[in-house]
């Protein structure tokens, strides 16, 4: 199994491309599926922004990175076979598509140039990490808590309740802090 880096984030990419299909074409639950890309696409743009992209220039993906959360986070809340979820489900496809593009053709093979083999692996581990630790921040099972507590609540429910309470900067936000901001928000 390889482990560079770069094997790697072209791998959540092919994923990302299946989900996408899967909507278009309607299979299977598209509120299980979107979940599932939400999950997929945060905890790979956090891996990407906190492991792979310092040290190289990559401003402008951490931008599309922030437009592409904009749009899933429409996705997330809108009715599944509406056509707000189709038109944002497009919108969406164009902006990670162009992403995608832009990151296989110019940033990787920059980085594959500038980085050797080493390096390469490093990367990838460090991503993995990353990309696992939100992964199951974003898809931790509830546990006991008292009722109307956040402590049993996963990542991926106090980002929606963040969302419903409009707090700026949720997206960037780790479980605890959208915890803190909600408790914050109620005040």
């Amino acid at each position: 199994m390889a482990t560079d880096v770069i094997t790697l984030i072209t791998s959540d990419h092919r994923t990302v491309e299946s989900l996408f299909e899967r909507l278009k074409k309607e299979k299977g639950d598209p509120k299980a599926t979107v979940a599932e890309l939400h999950a997929l696409l945060i905890a790979h743009a956090r891996a990407e922004e906190d492991r792979v992209y310092p040290g190289i220039d990559a401003h402008h993906s951490v931008e599309e990175h922030k437009e592409a959360e904009v749009l899933l986070d429409a996705l997330v809340r809108a009715q599944p076979g509406t056509t707000e979820f189709r038109k944002t489900l497009k919108e969406l496809i164009t902006a990670v598509t162009h992403h995608v593009e832009e990151e296989e053709t110019k940033i990787l093979p920059a980085l594959a140039k500038s980085a050797g083999e080493k390096r390469l692996k490093e990367l990838g581990k460090a991503f993995k990490e990353r990309r696992a630790e939100e992964l199951k921040a974003l898809s931790v099972p509830k546990q006991t808590s008292p009722a109307g507590s956040r402590e049993g609540a996963t990542k991926a429910e106090l980002y929606e309740k963040a969302q419903k309470a409009d707090i700026p900067g949720r997206s960037q936000m780790g479980k605890k802090e959208l915890a803190e901001a909600l408790r914050h928000a109620k005040s």
